[in-house]
């Protein structure tokens, strides 16, 4: 017969052991970014799971993250990403980690961008031979071309894939990334997709008022493009779809969201285009539900977080054939996919769609329930599975504290920061 302490026993030996998990980052929310938003999104899951989370970043210009239970952040000194100057790259910083993680050992560390922050935490974390996991969310050495720096795609490259191989499993988010980085000769590729926020982008959120804000009356057509205001995200394109598009639509508006280096130069281009800067929360899922069609020419995209935003927000999802497109477009059923880099293609199917408004519709009644799937939780899901995989390769048992129990028993308990904590590294 079992006691009620035997029971007690066993629930708490059903349940996995939480853990710490250090996570090397160069941007984390607020920053607005894929990458940012992406990890926030995990990290919160992780958190709701139980589990500790030490987040090691650079200090930005500006710090407003609230303060987590379970959420401990160290800051470590910095300098600005060139033509990313909201960004700032970590000062290599492997012994001070080392020293941070020897005297409060991690169960895991996962790091998630490859900068002098990053390697040194691959460094610092093979040196205590801690499990060590990595995430591929930036093609930066396809950005080296429209920087002037193409001659040094293939000494990235090279750099790139002996960081991730150092770690002993990559994060990729789809299929065909995970492909790919096999065939470039990076090892241990692992399928983490992303996830979109259903309960925040949806068609529900359109606004008259928005759209009459932008000067369009409710049946004008509206071109929208959501992202960084940069050359690698291939905005021109944008433009020269637009500006055919309005040859045979003279009432079409374009509207871009967010901001970059090429802001000023768009609005001089672009003088009736509506810019409406960075926007989040609600007021980013009203501009995407306000908007009739989203055109997507980026061909540097690991996965690209918009396309599944804006599915979500009910819009005509015209894109490149590649990353979250490819996954998640069936074209003519849900969006429309133009093969990549056929820029006058682009061009051409973006006018037909424009044009065509019962396929406009046809889409934008199947877009949401396309990507209703896609659920944040399911994210952390595979994320979790994938670290615990690592340490049972790894041999690491999971670190617990013991707690006492009536009776005099003692368990593993769940374990969490009692307080939320930022520090530095010194």
């Amino acid at each position: 017969m079992k006691t009620s302490d035997d029971l007690l026993i066993e629930s708490f030996a059903a349940r996995p052991a939480s853990l710490r998990i250090a996570i090397v980052t160069e941007t984390f929310p607020p920053e607005v970014n894929g990458v940012a938003m992406t990890l926030g999104r995990i990290v919160e899951g992780l958190l709701q799971r139980g589990h500790a989370i030490q987040v090691v970043r650079p200090r930005q210009s500006s710090e407003g993250s609230e303060p987590r239970v379970g959420l401990d952040e160290v800051l470590s000194p910095g300098i600005p990403v060139p033509t990313y100057g909201e960004l700032r790259f970590g000062l290599p910083s492997k012994g001070r980690l080392a020293k941070l993680w020897n005297e409060r050992r991690p169960d895991i560390v996962h790091v998630v961008t490859e900068g002098p922050l990053g390697w040194s935490a691959v460094a610092a974390a093979r040196k205590l031979h801690l499990p060590l996991t990595s995430s591929f969310h930036t093609n930066f050495h396809s950005y080296s071309k429209h920087y002037g720096m193409g001659l040094f795609k293939s000494p990235i490259e090279s750099y790139l894939r002996k960081l991730h191989n150092r770690t002993q499993a990559t994060m990729a988010p789809t299929r065909a990334m995970v492909e790919e980085l096999k065939g470039r000769g990076y090892d241990n590729v692992a399928l983490v997709s992303r996830g979109v926020a259903i309960e925040q982008f949806k068609p529900s959120r359109r606004s008259a008022e928005l759209r009459a804000s932008w000067g369009v009356q409710p049946d004008d057509p509206v071109v929208i493009l959501v992202g960084r205001l940069a050359k690698e995200k291939n905005v021109s394109l944008v433009v020269s779809a637009f500006q055919a598009i309005q040859a045979r639509l003279p009432r079409a508006k374009l509207v871009l969201v967010g901001d970059g280096p090429l802001r000023r130069p768009l609005e001089e281009a672009c003088p009736d285009a509506h810019f409406a800067g960075i926007r989040k929360g609600e007021e980013l899922a009203e501009h995407y539900a306000s908007g009739d069609l989203f055109l997507f020419p980026s061909m540097t995209e690991t996965f690209g977080n918009v396309v599944p935003e804006a599915l979500a927000s009910g819009l005509a999802v015209l894109s490149y054939a590649n990353a979250a497109a490819l996954e998640l477009i069936s074209s003519n059923q849900n969006g429309v996919l133009v093969p990549n880099g056929d820029e006058l293609g682009f061009v051409n199917a973006s006018v037909e769609l424009a044009l065509d408004l019962a396929l406009q519709q046809h889409l934008r009644e199947r877009a949401p329930h396309s990507v209703a799937h896609l659920a944040w939780s399911a994210v952390s899901d595979s994320f979790e599975a994938v670290l615990r995989d690592v340490m049972a390769q790894h041999g690491q048992p999971f670190s617990s504290v013991i707690g006492a129990l009536p009776g005099g028993l003692r368990l593993p308990a769940q374990q969490s920061l009692a307080h939320p904590h930022v520090s530095s590294l010194h």
